[in-house]
C-alpha cells in the first residue's frame, strides 16, 4: 500500500504515509489486544466462580490470570500465525474468523426473539433524539474503524490468481456487504435486546455464565486473533 502511495504520489507523501500506516496498524494492535484480554478476563471468571461473577474478590489461580494468559496467546497463536509472509495464507484463518463472527450475530439474534424478556426490558426501546450532532459524529470514527481494510486491499490483491479488475470489484463489494450485514444486525438486536443500557461490547450485557455466551465470546476472540497476523503482516 505504501509503495503504491509512493509511486502514484512521490517520496515526499510516500514517507508520510508509511508514518501514518505504521502509527494505525499500532493503535490497532492495541485495540485489538484490549477486546481480546477482555474476551479473556470474561472467560477465566466464567470458568472460575469464586471471580467477579460472583460478586466475590476474585481468587483466580495464576495462569487464569490476563497478564499470564494475554502473553500466552500472543505467543503461542499469535505469533505462529504470524509468521508467513504471504498474505494468502491467512485465508485459512480468515475463513474461520468469518465463521465466527456469524456464529456470535447469530447468537445475539437469537437471544433475543428467546430470552429478550429475561435479559433486559419486556418494552421495546423508544427512539430518542440525539443530544447534540457532536454525539452523532462521535460514533463516525468507530464505524470506520470496523470497514477499515484499504491497507491490506493491495496485498489481497496481489495474492488473487484472477487480478480482472471485474473480479477485483466484486470481491470488495461482496466482502462489505457481508461486514455490513454481521454489524449491522448484531448491533441492531443488541440494542433491541438491551435498550440504552447495552454494553460497548454486546457480550459484557450476556450473563457470563451462559454456555452458548461462553462459546460466542470465545469464538470472537477467535475472530479477533485471525485478524491480527494480517496487520502484524502489513506493519
Amino acid at each position: 500500500y505504501q509503495g503504491v502511495v509512493r509511486a502514484v504520489c512521490g517520496a515526499s507523501v510516500g514517507k508520510l504515509c508509511e508514518v501514518c500506516f505504521l502509527l494505525n496498524l499500532f493503535m490497532i494492535s492495541v485495540a485489538l489486544l484490549r477486546v481480546v484480554g477482555d474476551q479473556l478476563e470474561k472467560l477465566c471468571d466464567s470458568l472460575y466462580p469464586n471471580g467477579t461473577l460472583s460478586g466475590a474478590p476474585p481468587q483466580l489461580p495464576w495462569y487464569a490470570d490476563q497478564r499470564f494468559t494475554l502473553p500466552a496467546l500472543c505467543g503461542l497463536v499469535i505469533f505462529p500465525l504470524s509468521v508467513p509472509r504471504e498474505i494468502g495464507f491467512q485465508k485459512y484463518s480468515s475463513i474461520l474468523g468469518t465463521l465466527a463472527a456469524c456464529y456470535l450475530t447469530l447468537v445475539v439474534i437469537l437471544k433475543y426473539h428467546l430470552e429478550a424478556e429475561s435479559l433486559g426490558s419486556s418494552e421495546p426501546p423508544q427512539p430518542s433524539r440525539a443530544s447534540s450532532w457532536a454525539s452523532i459524529f462521535s460514533v463516525i470514527p468507530t464505524i470506520c474503524f470496523g470497514f477499515q481494510c484499504h491497507e491490506a486491499c493491495v496485498a489481497i490483491y496481489s495474492s488473487m490468481r484472477n487480478q480482472s479488475f471485474s473480479h477485483w470489484v466484486a470481491v470488495s463489494v461482496l466482502s462489505m456487504l457481508i461486514c455490513l450485514l454481521i454489524y449491522s444486525l448484531t448491533g441492531l438486536y443488541g440494542y433491541l435486546t438491551f435498550g440504552e443500557t447495552v454494553a460497548s461490547d454486546v457480550l459484557m450485557s450476556y450473563p457470563g455464565n451462559d454456555p452458548v455466551v461462553i462459546v460466542a465470546r470465545l469464538l470472537f476472540g477467535v475472530s479477533i486473533v485471525t485478524i491480527y497476523p494480517i496487520v502484524v503482516l502489513l506493519g
